[in-house]
Formats: structure tokens, C-alpha cells, sequence
């Protein structure tokens, strides 16, 4: 298993269960809460795959929950208790630089419920959508908005954010069509790129009003999205955490070097001896105590940059996205904790 390659085309396949075997000891711990017993196997449906990463976003719940990222263990299997406020979880497995569609578990609680994610290797056919649905007066957003493409199923319904996931549309040009009592309904061309997620932004327009919808759209790095930058983003979008720039953000701002970029950021600026030979990124609201300058931690794919500037390591034509948080408590969990605040550059 560990040298196989799978595409990103995968089939999700959920039921619900009054237990699961051997996980049945392990979801015992969750109590009256419900629990996911995940299951991860490759295309044949008969091996476990060891290491592959779960996601799960829990939602419908009093408040934002930042989603999680767990490995299976050695036997594919993962079990997970769900908040107790929880009504609704989606989530899908990713191996490698490879990710499944999406996966929508209603929850109830006290009950076992078991989702089976299946790799499958092969062309990829299918992408993904997911976007929000707002007023295009009010900026309000849009709850309980119906989201599908012709020819599926399967219809996506917006939360208490407007957001929606629709996932295995076909790829190619797709016609999306939302609709909402008391708003005019909207049909929009866009094209769905193979095992990509666009992310959609719909305006809807109240029935009285003559005006355009409006509609934005783009489409995610994979390779950003596998690492969860666009998790972690919208979880920062929610509680104010942290400041993220794409490869467009940099390209608008055209830096020399991405350190003066990021030295734009308030709070942080650019501290460098009187030769300018060496420098470095400092937390200005932070002081390290000895030397009073609070240094910023970086981590570049994820590996720590001790000792070597920042600018040595990568380019900003080379960056995919940037992350950036100014203290202790709004790092994510996927770093270890740094009181200056850290940066995480992820390279295309």
C-alpha cells in the first residue's frame, strides 16, 4: 500500500449503525454523544490504508468549531466523538496530495455512525464546489438556499453561514442553480476543474428587486487545500486568528522580497543590524525578554527555517500561500506553539 498512488476521484460511502465491531469499545467512550467510526480502504474495498488523514467539520452547531484533521491509525479506522451540540458532520479522507469528496453525516446523538471512504485509482472525473450564499443587499447570508447542478441527486442546502459543499460534480462546464423563497432564482455557467474545488461567492437578489445576482468565483490550490490552509483560513475568517495571502495576493503586491510583504503587516516589522546583512521579522507588540526583539517562527512546507532568513529559502514567485499569526494562542494546532507569533509558507 505504501507505494500505491490513488487519484482523487474517491467514493464516500456512509451509513448509520448501531456499532462497528471493534470500534464499538473505543465509541463507548464518547458517552450520549454520537461518534464516527471512519474506515478507510483502498479501491478494492478489502485493504485498510494506514496514514491517510480524516477531516471533519462539524456544523449546525451554537458555535464556529474549527474542523479536524486526524490520522487513521495502522488498521484504517479512526473514531471520533462529536460535540454535543452537533447535528451535521461532513467529511472526507486524504492520502498523499490526493483528496476524497466529501462525505454528510446527519448526527444523532447516543448513536454510532459509520462512514467507510473508499480510494479509488483512475482518471479524475469529478470536482468539488463550495462557496457561500449572501443577500446582495444586505450582505446577510442566505440560510436554508437550495444549491444543485442538472443531472445529480443530490441538492446541497446552505447553513447558518450561507455556505454550502457540493461534492462529485462532473467536470467541465456545469450549469449551478440556486434558489431561495423570496429571492429570484439563479442559474450560472462555471467550469469544474478534475479533483479541484472551486470556490463559489453568489449574491442572491430579492424577488421585487431588478438588479444582476452576483456571482465570483476561483479555484483552490490543490496543493494548498490538501495541507488545510483553506481550513485554517476560514476558521480565521470566523474568530480573527490569523492573516492569509494566496499566490494572487502576492502577485498584486509585487514584493522584492516576501519579507517586506509580511513586514507590512502591523504589529511586525523588519529589524536588521546597521550593514543590513542580516535581519529578521520581530513581533513589535511581543518582547522576547533578553533581547527585548520578539522573533517570528517560520516553517516553510511545514519545516522549521532555524538559522536561515526567510528570504534565502524561497522567492515570491515560488509562494503558494502564506499564513501568518501574531501570538501564542491564535497558532493552529498543526504547529507547535510560538510566543512571537509564527509564518507558514507553502510553495507551489
Amino acid at each position: 500500500m505504501a507505494a500505491r498512488w490513488f487519484a482523487p476521484s474517491l467514493v464516500a460511502a456512509w451509513g448509520l449503525a448501531g456499532g462497528a465491531g471493534a470500534l464499538s469499545a473505543q465509541e463507548s467512550e464518547c458517552g450520549d454523544r454520537a461518534s464516527l467510526g471512519v474506515r478507510v480502504v483502498d479501491d478494492d474495498g478489502t485493504a485498510s490504508v494506514a496514514n491517510a488523514v480524516v477531516v471533519v467539520r462539524w456544523t449546525e452547531t451554537e458555535r464556529a468549531r474549527r474542523p479536524v484533521r486526524e490520522v487513521v491509525g495502522s488498521d484504517g479506522r479512526l473514531v471520533l466523538c462529536a460535540p454535543r451540540d452537533a447535528t451535521r458532520a461532513t467529511l472526507w479522507s486524504e492520502y498523499g496530495n490526493f483528496s476524497s469528496e466529501e462525505a454528510i453525516v446527519v448526527v444523532v446523538a447516543g448513536m454510532s455512525h459509520d462512514v467507510t471512504l473508499m480510494l479509488r485509482s483512475g482518471r479524475v472525473r469529478t470536482g468539488r464546489l463550495m462557496g457561500q450564499v449572501h443577500d446582495a443587499i444586505t450582505d446577510d447570508p442566505v440560510v436554508a438556499a437550495t444549491v444543485s447542478v442538472p443531472d445529480r441527486l443530490r441538492v446541497a442546502e446552505t447553513d447558518r453561514q450561507g455556505r454550502f459543499v457540493l461534492s462529485g460534480v462532473p467536470v467541465g462546464m456545469q450549469e449551478l442553480n440556486v434558489r431561495h423563497i423570496g429571492y429570484a432564482p439563479l442559474s450560472y455557467v462555471l467550469e469544474v476543474s478534475p479533483g479541484l474545488t472551486t470556490d463559489v461567492e453568489i449574491g442572491m437578489v430579492p424577488a421585487p428587486v431588478e438588479m444582476e445576482p452576483i456571482v465570483a468565483t476561483v479555484t483552490r490550490s490543490r496543493r494548498l487545500e490538501v495541507k488545510g490552509f483553506y481550513e485554517r483560513r476560514h476558521w480565521s475568517e470566523l474568530v480573527g486568528t490569523g492573516t492569509f495571502y494566496t499566490a494572487d495576493d502576492i502577485d498584486r503586491r509585487r514584493p522584492v522580497e516576501i519579507s517586506h510583504m509580511i513586514a507590512d503587516e502591523s504589529g511586525i516589522r523588519l529589524q536588521c543590524n546597521a550593514r543590513r546583512t542580516d535581519c529578521r521579522l520581530v513581533n513589535t507588540r511581543l518582547s522576547s525578554g533578553v533581547t527585548g526583539a520578539c522573533s517570528l517562527t517560520f516553517y516553510v512546507d511545514g519545516l522549521p527555517t532555524r538559522g536561515i532568513a526567510l528570504d534565502d529559502v524561497v522567492r515570491p514567485s515560488e509562494i503558494a500561500g502564506i499564513e501568518i499569526y501574531k501570538g501564542l494562542a491564535s497558532g493552529p494546532a498543526e504547529f507547535p506553539p510560538s510566543r512571537c507569533g509564527l509564518v507558514a509558507v507553502w510553495t507551489k
